[in-house]
């Protein structure tokens, strides 16, 4: 259940009873594991926050003894007792002040500290899980998991929780004072819990909902900004400008709706602790003021008992201020527990089995299955068996199943029944850094990193000399253009390779793979951004560079399928054609009429 409620879930129902248990209980892990670390360095913030809370509370008392001690003494010419209250009272206000800011600097450190942990987390979870999760939460989902809710958890811990400890035990403080000093007044407090106790159960159970949508409501407005964004050339070539605002209008009204129901909430909570906390002050100086009177209570007592009544409801006002942030970051840390607790679909093996030397790169799918959904079947059954050292194309309308195949090859999926084996070895049982350095994958997409060209290239090989670098970049017929940028192969392609072609990206994305020097070389559609003279050269740098070793080309453009040694006719799933290029051409199925539309086409 953990791994559903707060990720995939979380925006498209309410919460059962039980859930929200669920959500509570995961949220309290994680916030467990993030102080595990720090235990030392709390419990001496814990010392520092009690014995200063103590000197804050001691000055009402110290007041009551220098006026209803002090002061006779005084008259009777002694002058002591009031002037060890006043230097008490002073001595106690010079260590709360320099305690306080020792807390103020302990708990910066531990809010920063525990951040820094979470960001970590995130960052690195959301890297390790499997391509299956990315496809289902969304990108803008994820930003937001990343900025907005960890902003909530540090506006939290930066000020709110500093300000709730004090608060709490600044409250504890004053009650049990004021019960030592005058327990009539100590009464009158506690029958005060009881109204103070409805209205803040009241707030509770209406505000945790509202701030739970208002997150909600806050990550769909990331979520629609990020993604338009990332699309803003579709949506300018589309003309889309008009409804996506009016679509951005009605999430964002959404989100002011949510935090005006919120507003309303604190607009009934502030005043009727201001009214609880004046009827109580007004009680205990009514009532002591009758007992004054009669001689039952000193004067500087009742003074005390008045401040203390009236300090006891100070902190009131700003618990009820925090708890907007305490339930907007509750909210964000449910979220990002979720997704923390998410585990990858493609597990690393418990117990691996290590590549043997000499790597060949014969593939075999042996009665795989596969489906993405359950009612979304890709694969029925397949079986397939590719010697080492061959090129294998394969054709077919779209969702014939290619691409599904090239990711199982890749493990970014598993299959869901049989296995697929790399030179014997089932794929589950090779480490991701052993499979990932024996199969690369190139798709159309050719994403570059902020950085040079160099730099980008030599992700295929880490560590790879400049000369390395240069001679892949040759292979594949890069050289000459990498060479006339601005600065050559050190040339910032800027984010995600903007000042390069996109014909250009695949070239560089090309020249990684083949640095990458890999025994299975899978190849997405990933001609598809070439023009004519570019393709032709990355063909011919293909056929030399393909040569012994294992390969699957997937592509529409049937002049990139002429370089294989094996053509694969895929249609929903499984194989209807197997041959020779030449073969197929000359028969009469489906490739050959696919060549000759092809060849029609050219004419």
């Amino acid at each position: 259940m953990s791994t559903l409620i707060g990720t995939r879930g979380e925006e498209r129902r309410d919460f059962t009873r039980s859930e929200q248990k669920e959500l509570r209980q995961r949220s309290l892990r994680l916030l467990g594991s993030l102080l595990a670390p720090l235990r030392r360095r709390l419990v001496i913030t814990a010392l520092v926050v009690v014995v200063s809370t103590a000197m804050q509370v001691i000055g009402p008392a110290i007041i009551a003894y220098g006026i209803d001690s002090g002061l006779p003494s005084l008259l009777k010419g002694h002058a002591l007792p009031l002037t060890v209250s006043v230097v008490v009272y002073l001595v106690a206000g010079v260590l709360a002040g320099v305690l306080i800011a020792a807390y103020t600097v302990q708990t910066a450190r531990l809010s920063q500290a525990m951040l820094i942990d979470l960001r970590e987390r995130v960052f690195v979870q959301t890297q390790r899980l499997s391509l299956e999760f990315h496809e289902q939460y969304t990108s803008g989902r994820i930003i937001s998991r990343q900025t907005s809710d960890l902003d909530s958890i540090r506006e939290l811990l930066d000020g709110g929780i500093n300000e709730l400890v004090q608060s709490v035990l600044y409250m504890l403080f004053t009650a049990v004072a004021l019960v030592l000093l005058d327990g009539w007044s100590g009464l009158i407090l506690f029958c005060s819990f009881v109204p103070l106790a409805v209205l803040i159960r009241w707030f509770q159970r209406r505000s945790a909902a509202t701030f739970r949508e208002s997150r909600v409501a806050s990550a769909k407005l990331i979520v629609f900004f990020v993604e338009t964004m990332t699309g803003i050339r579709a949506v300018q070539a589309f003309r889309k400008e008009a409804r996506n605002q009016r679509e951005y209008g009605a999430l964002t009204e959404d989100y002011r709706s949510i935090n005006a129901r919120s507003i309303r909430l604190f607009a009934v909570m502030e005043p009727g602790l201001t009214l609880i906390g004046n009827l109580t002050v007004a009680a205990v100086l009514l009532f002591g003021a009758f007992r004054v009177i009669g001689g039952g209570l000193e004067i500087g007592a009742l003074l005390a008992a008045v401040l203390y009544a009236r300090r006891f409801f100070d902190p009131m006002e700003d618990i009820a201020t925090f708890y907007n942030a305490y339930q907007s970051a509750a909210a964000a840390l449910e979220k990002i527990s979720g997704v923390l607790e998410e585990s990858p679909t493609v597990p690393e093996p418990v117990k691996p089995q290590p590549l043997a030397t000499g790597v060949t790169g014969a593939v075999r799918f042996d009665g795989v299955r596969f489906a993405y959904r359950p009612d979304r079947e890709i694969l029925p059954r397949f079986d397939l068996d590719v010697p080492a050292g061959q090129t294998i194309a394969l054709v077919g309308s779209t969702g014939a199943g290619k691409s599904t195949l090239a990711k199982l090859i890749a493990r970014f999926y598993d299959p869901s029944e049989g296995r697929i084996t790399l030179d014997g070895v089932d794929l589950r049982d090779l480490t991701n850094q052993d499979l990932h350095r024996a199969v690369v994958m190139v798709t159309q997409e050719a994403y570059l990193f902020s950085g040079s060209v160099a730099d980008n290239i030599e992700l295929g090989r880490p560590g790879a000399t400049r000369a390395e670098i240069e001679a892949s970049a040759k292979a594949v017929g890069a050289d000459g253009f990498i060479r006339s940028l601005p600065d050559g192969y050190d040339t910032d392609v800027n984010k995600r390779g903007g000042r390069v072609s996109a014909g250009q990206r695949q070239l560089i994305s090309f020249a990684r793979a083949f640095l990458a020097d890999p025994e299975v070389l899978i190849l997405d559609e990933a001609t598809a951004s070439l023009d004519i003279p570019s393709e032709r050269l990355v063909q011919e740098a293909l056929q030399t560079l393909l040569a012994d070793r294992t390969a699957l080309i997937i592509a529409h453009r049937l002049s990139t399928v002429a370089i294989a040694d094996r053509v694969l006719v895929m249609e929903h799933g499984r194989i209807v054609e197997d041959g020779s290029p030449a073969d197929l051409i000359a028969g009469t199925g489906r490739f050959a009429a696919l060549h000759a539309a092809w060849r029609d086409s050219l004419v």
